[in-house]
């Protein structure tokens, strides 16, 4: 870690709206038990006006686009995830363009892991939570958390305020730091494994990886110290400064507040040309 100041370092009625493919729900219960159904508007390729590519605000920011790609704890590329691209609403983007001004001075920058996120998206986790047959990334992802209790501890729900627009998943990084190499550890470890043993990413040390299913990515977890602690209160901090809430149970896991769509769920794809000319 480089010398910095201050520092110790996932019923009510659901409908298709107009031509954004948005699913909004009438009740503010939104977890794997409800009984909500969904309905799935034909897929359109444009975004509400106020949805930007986050580049668009702010270049500097790192992309590691997880869904976009198979390093995820699904193992492929996620339905609607046509391109790595972070999609946010324009205040949130904004925000984070504040906040990355605070980092750059003392030498870091965020990285973005995930953003907007269709709900066509959140579908495919729920199927694939269903499917108890299927735990190839099982070792990585959740060894510590049997696959049927997946929904029931939290980690996988039918509704993610991803897809509201004002949501995204990120770390800090180091400027300068070389690029996470592609691919998985070799051995494949635990995502809870110590840094140099897991999955390569350039993030500061945070404790574990991104989507570590397991109580130790909880954000203020007691077994979290040190380095790794501070870490994760650097940049909760950040954030927080910036109108961002953390969700406890993700360190990584942060809402720009007041939400400019607290209540509808979107589906358009993560693509350029969802947010072209906006």
């Amino acid at each position: 870690m480089k010398k910095r100041t201050p520092l110790l370092v996932g019923a009510g009625v659901v409908l298709a709206l107009g031509p954004h493919a948005a699913v909004a729900h009438a009740s503010g219960a939104h977890t794997a038990g409800g009984r909500t159904a969904v309905a799935h508007a034909a897929p359109v390729a444009t975004a509400p006006e106020d949805f930007v590519a986050l580049s668009s605000v702010d270049a500097t920011i790192v992309q590691d686009m997880r869904y976009a790609t198979k390093v995820n704890f699904i193992g492929r590329r996620i339905d609607g995830y046509r391109q790595p691209l972070c999609i946010l609403t324009r205040p949130a983007a904004e925000a984070l363009h504040r906040a990355q001004e605070k980092l750059l001075p003392q030498g870091y920058s965020l990285k973005v892991y995930d953003c907007y996120r269709p709900q066509r998206a959140v579908d495919e986790f729920v199927r694939w939570a269903k499917d108890l047959d299927d735990e190839r990334m099982k070792p990585e992802f959740y060894p510590r958390v049997a696959k049927d209790r997946l929904f029931a501890d939290g980690y996988i729900a039918q509704k993610s305020g991803h897809s509201r627009g004002s949501t995204v998943d990120l770390t800090i990084v180091e400027l300068g730091s070389p690029p996470a190499v592609g691919g998985p550890a070799r051995p494949v470890r635990p995502c809870y494994a110590p840094q140099g043993e897991r999955r390569p990413d350039d993030s500061v040390d945070m404790g574990t990886g991104f989507d570590c299913f397991d109580t130790l990515a909880h954000t203020d977890d007691p077994r979290v110290e040190g380095a790794q602690r501070a870490n994760r209160q650097f940049l909760k901090g950040t954030l927080a400064g910036e109108g961002f809430v953390n969700l406890p149970e993700e360190w990584w896991h942060f809402t720009y507040k007041p939400e400019a769509h607290p209540d509808t769920y979107f589906d358009f794809p993560v693509a350029y040309r969802s947010v072209a000319g906006h």
